[in-house]
């Protein structure tokens, strides 16, 4: 920013106005994970978001995950990580990693990183005040769940209490005495159903949706629920990125007003998806 002027500078803050304006009060959900957390820049710059979010009046919950950490921790301990369509087939052993590392050592270095910075935040797992209570996915995954409800009233406090609150994505199993592991991307979902979110917001490692795969130049900018079975038929909407659109859709259909799925990669996406006119990713809508 030191080599932008002061009136470019007026000119960002003064487009910015409106947007801070109308989301003024209303809830934002963030799911963070993937190569923002790993690099020290792009870390920084996303607490820095998160932070001038909550500032000017826009309360943000910042649900996370914690792949790579996990996955290191299993390798010191011996531990083969295994995945089966996607997901983390999860043994005794490797839940027990998995608590231990997001809930933990994640969630914490997260709440740190944002009271360093001057703001107040929260750590929270999904074990807490029965926030997430599933059951389990599929006997062939072990202890992965999926979501059978949502509590929001402990974050719903915190939120209240001017607090950000960071949810590690660990839930109460409902149908054993355990905790399962769940999709991130999922929880934050079902998190921005039950607070009434205004936006859920998916920070990725691409651009958005594209037309053609791997050229930035062809990104969707906006969707319409109805337009993503065309999509998926034309072969535009595939691979991974199926998961990510069916979690907007799902939050969408689900009240939330809008989702958007973010570039990672890139410092201050966020600022720039929420705050310009231009927009960054793509914005998932019901029309």
């Amino acid at each position: 920013m030191q080599n932008i002027d002061s009136g470019v500078r007026a000119e960002i803050l003064s487009e910015a106005l409106p947007y801070i304006q109308k989301f003024y009060g209303k809830v934002v959900v963030v799911k963070y994970g993937g190569n923002a957390m790993t690099s020290p820049n792009l870390f920084g710059a996303v607490m820095d978001d998160i932070i001038l979010l909550r500032l000017v009046g826009i309360p943000v919950v910042l649900v996370h995950g914690g792949g790579p950490e996990i996955d290191e921790t299993l390798k010191r301990q011996g531990i083969k990580s295994k995945f089966k369509d996607g997901l983390r087939v999860t043994d005794k052993a490797t839940m027990d990693v998995v608590q231990s590392v997001l809930c933990g050592k994640v969630n914490k270095d997260l709440v740190a990183a944002i009271e360093r910075k001057g703001a107040s935040s929260v750590g929270l797992c999904g074990i807490d005040a029965n926030l997430f209570r599933a059951r389990q996915l599929d006997p062939e995954l072990g202890y992965v769940g999926e979501i059978t409800s949502v509590d929001p009233g402990i974050v719903q406090r915190a939120v209240e209490a001017g607090r950000i609150p960071v949810v590690a994505t660990v839930a109460y199993g409902e149908d054993a005495p355990c905790a399962y592991n769940v999709n991130a991307d999922t929880a934050a979902a079902e998190l921005a159903i039950a607070l009434g979110a205004e936006k859920l917001i998916l920070l990725t490692n691409t651009r958005g949706l594209l037309r053609e795969f791997g050229n930035d130049d062809t990104l969707i900018s906006r969707v319409s629920l109805s337009e993503i079975e065309g999509y998926q038929n034309e072969g535009i909407l595939s691979g991974g990125m199926i998961p990510k659109v069916d979690c907007c859709r799902t939050a969408v259909e689900g009240g939330v007003r809008a989702a958007h799925i973010l570039d990672g990669r890139v410092p201050h996406s966020i600022l720039v998806e929420l705050f310009t006119d231009a927009g960054f990713g793509t914005i998932i809508t019901t029309n």
